[in-house]
């Protein structure tokens, strides 16, 4: 047992027995509580409302709040909460991640804290990772919040719902969600379409991290306080980002941690290098031009290289000529061609490159690389190049939930990211034990010289426990690799499912029937999360499910190691599930990407000592733990990463915090005053005032000269009472110009400091310094700006106005990106809603 398991079992062992008095409290209070009827088990959540605003903190009332959940989960989806899953619900309350097994119902164990927390009726959040899981939650777990008195919404990426089990839809409404969605999806009752905003005011809301985060930016970008959605309070924002609960959360907090979510606009001065790049690349040479580095994923220009590419352009100096911006492009393209595959980082489907996430497998429409690299791969693979773009506004995901007051998460796989949930988030990590002891048998991997060796023995192993009647579920890293392993299968004629991004339509199909006996799944990491496989099939066949229990119960094979140790459990953990027996083993080979650029020398001695035939195994333990080895210095290397973009990003998101809180300052200015009600600042020979004082005074701190006191009381005696509208505009408009340039400037700011440190400056140092002088230069730019803007802005006569009928446009970035698109098309904003349902008010 290495150190790090000895203390953290130490840990954990405290953590659980601090826990058990509290699950017998619980347990003591069942048969009370059972005694209660339906109405007034019904009324403990107005009592427990009743007793917090008269003082009493959570923690005091959750053994009776745990006990009701319970009970009402009996009453409606007739389960139990075990012991087990108490004590999830209690770590989750008290901010913690809870590593809980396959199968272990991490679901149900969610409504205990969400029950609990939105008691103090404010933001309570159940963060998944697609839309398909929030709408069935929703349902499924959406029955016991109802049943005590508890609203439950649903964020889906075309539509928002709100619980409702008097609600069926029609047979038309639902081929209409279905063509939205895909043939495969299920279509749930009892998900009453709502507003966005409503599915927010619900008491619970369950929803995508895609979209709490893009709700967040677009909140945002608003020009009228009634077109905000993530607001329960106006009064007090910060209640929206009470408590949330991650599923999955190693995969969003981690995995996801270093992808930003961007809101843009197309770049109408976008350079039109792309096509010239395509020609380019392929005339250069990997040994002499240019060298890769697979361990950083980076890739760099010699010498001989740039005389090359000089000649190839008849340019005598390219860095002159076309200046640091190309050269940057250029290295993204040779990226695009020597470290990105196609059909393992991104397929090209219906004429556009769609990336492959490298974590889940699955496809993700709309995401797009950034800094020219996406356009390097269109043009690479001679797809149409999409214009680049200018970012509006982005967050990344670790900044996003950083905001809320508490987060807790739940995972099957948390324990080996335990380091890095303390470090940066500040999260304990606790290990629940299963509800039935595990007995999955985890064999030692095979390893062997050859990929081609490998697959051979892969299908013999398939073979002979395929003829047993053992379903079997194989995992690959890549679709490529996945197409390859079917072929050699189908060649042996074994009966096989293939599941990859390429034909996630069939996936429910197919993980339904994956438990069957004799059945096998070649997958790609699509089944290696959240993927609950029963054996005997979904819904279960007894008799078949207790006769594959005798031959073993499901096997998963592993064709490949990943980077991150979280992703080859996960795998492991599709079988056993809740005391299930099952097995499982991974077949790796000596040409296999993890072990040829990470493995060292060690793996490599072992194998030049003999003389191995490539299909020959050898299980060696020294072999195995090299590769874990090499698995965990990985891991520690993409932990240091996320750790410096953070401590980067961590300057920008301050920027962020203060210029989004400026914004809804000005915003609010609209709600809270009108002309009618307005306190009007009149003094004894003083002109009348139309403007609130506040805004006013705002205003009034920008003139810096006597002359520009008085032309503001002009222009405002001109304008009359659309001086307020006109004034809260530009103020809100300029200041989201200077953003999205500010935005621009610090990324550029953020390339150009990492070559400080051949000077012996710290480019962190660098940046914070450089940055905090831009900021400041964008507050100064902020108030002059307006100003001048304020007394040159006219009102067109005769139109009523409106905040698009005013003079000054918006941006020439943001007025681009929304001309000419019409009301049903897709809004260039990136939400995903067509245009007439998102942006079209305020730019239409």
């Amino acid at each position: 047992m290495s150190f790090f398991s000895k203390i953290f079992g130490d840990q954990n062992e405290k953590a659980l027995k601090k826990m058990q008095p509290i699950v017998e409290k619980i347990n003591n209070l069942e048969s009370k509580i059972q005694r209660l009827s339906d109405e007034k088990l019904k009324e403990k959540t107005v009592d427990f409302k009743d007793r917090i605003k008269k003082g009493e903190v959570l923690d005091d009332i959750l053994p009776e709040v745990f006990a009701v959940v319970r009970e009402a989960a009996k009453r409606t989806l007739g389960q139990r909460h075990f012991d087990v899953q108490l004590m999830g619900g209690i770590a989750m309350h008290q901010g913690k991640i809870t590593e809980m097994k396959t199968g272990e119902g991490k679901t149900l164990t969610a409504t205990l804290p969400l029950y609990l927390n939105a008691l103090e009726e404010k933001g309570c959040h159940l963060v998944t990772v697609n839309d398909y899981l929030a709408r069935r939650d929703t349902v499924w777990m959406g029955q016991i919040y109802h049943f005590l008195g508890l609203s439950v919404g649903c964020l889906n990426h075309e539509q928002s719902f709100v619980y409702d089990p008097e609600y069926k839809k029609s047979a038309e409404e639902k081929d209409k969600i279905r063509d939205e969605l895909g043939s495969f999806q299920v279509v749930e009752d009892f998900l009453r379409p709502v507003s966005r905003k409503e599915a927010y005011l619900a008491d619970i809301t369950y929803g995508t991290n895609n979209e709490f985060g893009f709700d967040y930016l677009r909140d945002n970008m608003v020009y009228n306080m009634d077109q905000l959605v993530q607001s329960r309070n106006n009064e007090n924002d910060e209640d929206i980002y009470h408590f949330a609960i991650i599923d999955e959360v190693d995969s969003i907090l981690i995995d996801e941690a270093r992808t930003p979510l961007i809101i843009s606009a197309p770049d109408t001065e976008s350079s039109k290098w792309y096509q010239e790049f395509a020609r380019i690349i392929p005339k250069l040479n990997s040994e002499i031009d240019f060298k890769v580095d697979e361990k950083r994923k980076a890739v760099t220009l010699t010498e001989e290289g740039i005389n090359k590419i000089e000649k190839l352009l008849g340019k005598e100096n390219i860095y002159e000529e076309r200046g640091i911006k190309y050269l940057h492009h250029l290295e993204q393209a040779l990226r695009a061609e020597a470290l990105f595959k196609r059909d393992r980082d991104y397929i090209v489907k219906n004429n556009q490159v769609i990336i492959v996430d490298e974590f889940t497998g699955r496809l993700m429409p709309g995401r797009r690389w950034s800094g020219g690299l996406h356009q390097a791969i269109e043009a690479k693979e001679g797809v149409p190049v999409q214009a680049e773009s200018l970012t509006l506004a982005s967050i990344t995901f670790q900044n996003f939930f950083r905001m809320y007051k508490k987060i807790a998460g739940m995972t099957g796989t948390a324990v080996t990211s335990a380091e890095e949930f303390q470090k940066v988030y500040g999260l304990d990590t606790v290990m629940i034990p299963t509800h039935k002891p595990m007995i999955r048998k985890d064999l030692p991997d095979k390893i062997f010289k050859t990929q081609k060796g490998k697959y051979q023995a892969v299908v013999e192993e398939v073979k002979n426990r395929h003829s047993q009647g053992q379903p079997i579920l194989i995992g690959t890293t890549s679709i490529d690799k996945n197409e390859h392993l079917s072929r050699l299968l189908k060649a042996e004629g074994i009966s096989h499912e293939v599941l990859n991004a390429k034909n996630n339509e069939k996936e429910a199909a197919i993980i339904a029937q994956a438990g069957k006996r004799g059945q096998v799944t070649v997958a790609t990491n699509m089944a290696g999360r959240g993927v609950d496989i029963i054996l005997g099939g979904n819904p279960p066949d007894q008799k078949e499910a207790e006769e594959i229990k005798k031959v073993g119960g499901l096997c998963v094979i592993g064709t490949e190691r990943h980077e991150a140790r979280r992703i080859d459990n996960q795998l492991r953990g599709r079988a056993g599930r809740q005391g299930d027996p099952g097995v499982s083993q991974f077949f790796i080979s000596l040409e296999d990407d993890i072990v040829r650029v990470f493995g060292g020398d060690t793996i490599k001695r072992v194998f030049e000592r003999f003389d191995f035939p490539e299909n020959m195994p050898i299980e060696n333990k020294m072999i195995s733990r090299a590769i874990e080895s090499a698995q965990a210095r990985i891991e520690g290397y993409n932990f240091d990463i996320r750790k410096h973009l953070l401590e980067f990003d961590d300057v920008l998101n301050k920027q962020r915090i203060k210029i989004y809180k400026k914004r809804r300052e000005i915003l609010k200015e609209s709600e809270k005053s009108s002309f009618a009600t307005a306190k009007r600042d009149v003094k004894e020979g003083e002109q009348t005032s139309f403007c609130s004082s506040n805004l006013k005074s705002q205003i009034l701190e920008m003139a810096k000269t006597p002359e520009e006191k008085k032309a503001l009381e002009a222009k405002e005696k001109e304008l009359g009472e659309n001086f307020f509208k006109v004034a809260k505009f530009i103020m809100l408009n300029t200041l989201d110009t200077l953003w999205m340039q500010h935005l621009e400037d610090m990324e550029t700011l953020r390339d150009s400091v990492q070559l400080r440190a051949y000077g012996q400056i710290d480019p962190l140092v660098a940046y914070r310094t450089e940055g905090h002088k831009m900021f400041q230069s964008l507050l100064e730019d902020f108030e002059e700006k307006v100003l001048d803007t304020i007394l040159k802005a006219k009102i067109k006569p005769n139109i009523k106005m409106t905040s698009n009928k005013i003079t000054q446009p918006v941006s020439s970035a943001t007025k681009n990106a929304y001309k000419k698109v019409g009301r049903n098309d897709p809004c260039p904003c990136g939400s995903g809603k067509k245009y007439k349902k998102c942006c079209y008010p305020k730019f239409g």
